[in-house]
This record gives C-alpha cells, sequence and structure tokens, in this order.
C-alpha cells in the first residue's frame, strides 16, 4: 500500500493541520517508509513461533517476567472507609445527583 499525496493533503485537511506542499511532500515519504516497512514484517513467516511475554524473553529467560500466584492478599477494609462517608448503599458511595 501506498499513498499519494492527493491522500497526504486530504488526511492534513481531516487533521486540520496547515502544510505546505513541502512538508506534504516529507510526509508522503516518510508514510509511504512506514507502510513499506509493515509490509514487509507481514511478509515474514511466523507459522510455528509462540508468541512472547515480552522481546526480550528470546535472548535472556532469566529476565522474562515472573508470574505470581493470584491471591488476595489484603483483606476487605471498605465498611471502615465507608465509616466517615455521608450516605452510602450496598457498598457504593452516594451521591448528589448534579446532572438533569
Amino acid at each position: 500500500m501506498s499513498l499519494t499525496i492527493n491522500d497526504v493533503t486530504r488526511i492534513a485537511n481531516l487533521a486540520k493541520l496547515n502544510i505546505s506542499a513541502s512538508e506534504a511532500d516529507s510526509t508522503l515519504d516518510k508514510l509511504n517508509g512506514i507502510f513499506s516497512l509493515a509490509e514487509q514484517l507481514k511478509a515474514v513467516d511466523t507459522t510455528g513461533v509462540a508468541p512472547l511475554s515480552h522481546p526480550i524473553a528470546a535472548l535472556l529467560p532469566e529476565l522474562a517476567l515472573r508470574l505470581r500466584e493470584d491471591v488476595v492478599t489484603e483483606s476487605n477494609h471498605r465498611d471502615e472507609y465507608q465509616q466517615c462517608a455521608p450516605a452510602t448503599q450496598d457498598g457504593l458511595y452516594l451521591v448528589p445527583k448534579v446532572i438533569e
């Protein structure tokens, strides 16, 4: 996929940007370079490659993120925290209606 100068000026207009012709040409080259890079990445065969949690994990497994058990470590203090509130109901703070 590649853009034309008309595409760049249309996008600039939609973004409410005032760009000169030289800026449009420069932007066109940069955007087409990005699209070219994306096409190169799409062309790589990734079948059989497992996704990584972090790119560094492939090179240095000891730096990969360590996962912890998903267990509750804090106790529930909601009732204590809501004692100072003027009004609560079912664990929620009640506030006055401000929008009609």
